[in-house]
C-alpha cells in the first residue's frame, strides 16, 4: 500500500483539524450563496408542490386563486419555502482566507433550526441568499465521537432586496468510521396492524384547518391546545416526494447520468459503492437503509427539515389565515426512521404584546408510535386583535436590511457587466 493510499485512508470520513480551524476562522462573515436550489423563482405550482411535499394542503398555498379573498390578496408560500428556492446571488471573489472549509467524506446532520420570518414569499418571487457561520464548537458524542457543531445563518431576500426571513442551522458534522463503529443502538421496524393504522387514519380524519375562520387574540387562553396532527407511517415515498418539492439540491446537486457523472468529479467524496458497487451519493441514508446501517444508523431516516415544516404545518393551521408566524425554533431529539409516525400536538404558553403586534407563544412537539419524544419546538404567532387591528408584518433587523441592499446593488452590477461582456 502507497503513503498515499495510507494517508487517504487515515483520513477519509475524518474531521480534519484544519477544516475546525478554518471555521472558526471565517465566524460572523456573510457571503453570497451561488448555489441554485431547484427552483429559483416562486410560481403557483412551486409554491403548491412544496406545501403538498410534506402534507399541506391549505389552499392558502396550493389554490391559485383561493388567496384573492385573504388580507394577502393572493397566493402566498408556506412559511419555510426558503429550504426549496435560491437563486444565484453575484458577488466578488471570496478571498483564498475566507474559502468554505470542505468536510470532505463527513457526515452531516441537521439537529435543529431557528426562524425569523418577515415577508410572505408569493409567485413571480426569486429568493437570493447571503450566509456564513455563526458559532463553531467543537464535542464528543456518543454516536459519533468526536463532533463539530456549527451554526450557520441563512439571509433570505426577494429580488427588491427585502429581507424575507432568517434561518440558523445548527449542523453536527459527525466522523463516517466513528459513527459506523458506533451503530449499535437497537430498533425494529415497527410492523402495522389493521388497528393500528386505524388509529393513525382516525387522527387523519379529525384534522381541521382554522382557515378563513379568524383566530382572535382576544379569544386564545393559555393552556389552548393544537392538534392532534399525524404524520406518517414514514415511506421512502414521503422522502421522494418531498425532494420533489424542491428541499435537498443544494450544495450537492445529485442528478443522473451524465451529469451525475460531472457532479462525481466534482465532489468525488460525497459518493460512495453501493452494495453492487455503483457510486451514489451519501445523501441515500434518507433512503437506503443499507447505506444507513453503514452510517451507524440502524435505518434510513428522514431530513429533520421535514420534520420543521410539519411543525410549522400543525401551527399555520391553528392560527388560520389572517395570522402571522413570527418565528419558529426547533430542536431533533432523535432520528426518525422509515416506517415510523408522529403525532404532532402543541400548546398555548403565553399571549402578550410584542413591538405592537398581539402574538402568542406555543410549545410544540412530535412523539413516535413508541412513545418517544422525537422532536420538539417553540413558536410565536402573531394574530389578529379586535383591539388592536389585523396583524402587521415585524420588520427585519436594519443591520440586515443593509446588508440585502448593498449585495443586491453588487449583484446587480456584476449582471449587467456579464450582458455587456457577452454583446
Amino acid at each position: 500500500m502507497s503513503e498515499t493510499t495510507e494517508q487517504t485512508e487515515r483520513t477519509a470520513g475524518v474531521i480534519d483539524p484544519s477544516d475546525v480551524e478554518q471555521a472558526k476562522s471565517i465566524r460572523g462573515l456573510l457571503f453570497p450563496s451561488k448555489v441554485p436550489e431547484l427552483h429559483t423563482t416562486a410560481s403557483f405550482d412551486s409554491i403548491r408542490n412544496f406545501a403538498r411535499s410534506y402534507g399541506d394542503d391549505n389552499p392558502l398555498y396550493t389554490d391559485e386563486s383561493y388567496g384573492e379573498g385573504t388580507r394577502w390578496a393572493g397566493q402566498v408560500a408556506p412559511p419555510l419555502v426558503g429550504v426549496a428556492l435560491n437563486k444565484p446571488l453575484l458577488g466578488d471573489q471570496r478571498p483564498i482566507h475566507t474559502k468554505q472549509p470542505a468536510f470532505r467524506g463527513v457526515h452531516n446532520f441537521v439537529s435543529g433550526t431557528a426562524w425569523e420570518l418577515y415577508r410572505p414569499v408569493r409567485p413571480g418571487d426569486s429568493l437570493y441568499t447571503f450566509q456564513g457561520l455563526e458559532s463553531v464548537e467543537e464535542k464528543r458524542s456518543e454516536f459519533a465521537g468526536k463532533t463539530l457543531i456549527l451554526t450557520r445563518r441563512h439571509v433570505r431576500m426577494n429580488q427588491n432586496a427585502e429581507v424575507v426571513s432568517v434561518a440558523r442551522v445548527i449542523l453536527i458534522h459527525a466522523e463516517r468510521k466513528a459513527a459506523r463503529s458506533r451503530g449499535k443502538y437497537d430498533h425494529e421496524p415497527t410492523a402495522y396492524t389493521e388497528e393500528d393504522l386505524a388509529r393513525i387514519d382516525a387522527i387523519y380524519a379529525s384534522e381541521r384547518r382554522r382557515g378563513a375562520d379568524t383566530r382572535w387574540f382576544e379569544d386564545v387562553r393559555v393552556g389552548d391546545g393544537l392538534g392532534p396532527m399525524a404524520k406518517g407511517p414514514l415511506t421512502t415515498t414521503d422522502i421522494i416526494v418531498f425532494h420533489s418539492g424542491g428541499y435537498g439540491f443544494s450544495p450537492f446537486a445529485p442528478a443522473s447520468n451524465r451529469l451525475g457523472w460531472q457532479n462525481r468529479q466534482r465532489i468525488p467524496a460525497f459518493y460512495t459503492p453501493n452494495e453492487q458497487g455503483i457510486p451514489d451519493v451519501s445523501q441515500r441514508v434518507h433512503w437506503d437503509p443499507a447505506w444507513a446501517r453503514q452510517v451507524g444508523a440502524p435505518m434510513a431516516y428522514d431530513y429533520g427539515v421535514m420534520r420543521d415544516c410539519w411543525l410549522s404545518h400543525l401551527v399555520t393551521d391553528w392560527a388560520g389565515d389572517d395570522a402571522w408566524l413570527v418565528r419558529q425554533s426547533s430542536q431533533m431529539r432523535k432520528f426518525n426512521y422509515l416506517g415510523d409516525t408522529h403525532t404532532l400536538t402543541g400548546e398555548v404558553t403565553a399571549k402578550r404584546m410584542e413591538n405592537g403586534r398581539a402574538v402568542v407563544d406555543l410549545t410544540l412537539t412530535g412523539v413516535n408510535q413508541r412513545g418517544e419524544e422525537t422532536c420538539l419546538a417553540t413558536a410565536t404567532v402573531a394574530l389578529p386583535s379586535r383591539e388592536h387591528g389585523e396583524v402587521e408584518l415585524p420588520d427585519a433587523p436594519a443591520e440586515l436590511t443593509a446588508d440585502a441592499a448593498r449585495l443586491m446593488q453588487r449583484h446587480l452590477e456584476l449582471k449587467s457587466a456579464r450582458g455587456q461582456a457577452r454583446s
